[in-house]
């Protein structure tokens, strides 16, 4: 019978987060070149780069989802995907 160490468990969970981090990146990248096109067609039609009650829907969700680090996380992704204001 195969026991599996700690140090192993620990390798192979090491090894699926790192690649839940690589995903999560390009989600994230993907995510800031969609916000770039919503911005454009905002401001080409005559409107602001940032939608702030869309802003406030955005930090909601993720709040109700991972509770108040969830908001502090959610800001950070909104300030990777408008850019600088």
């Amino acid at each position: 019978m195969t026991t599996v160490t700690a140090e192993q468990t620990i390798a192979d969970a090491r090894e699926r987060i790192d690649a839940l981090d690589d995903r999560i990146i390009g989600l994230i990248q993907e995510r800031m070149a969609v916000s770039t096109v919503v911005q454009e067609a905002r401001i080409a039609s005559g409107g602001r780069r940032v939608n702030l009650s869309r802003e406030m829907e955005i930090l909601g969700r993720y709040r109700e989802a991972l509770g108040k680090p969830g908001t502090a996380l959610a800001m950070t992704l909104l300030e990777l995907c408008r850019g600088r204001i």
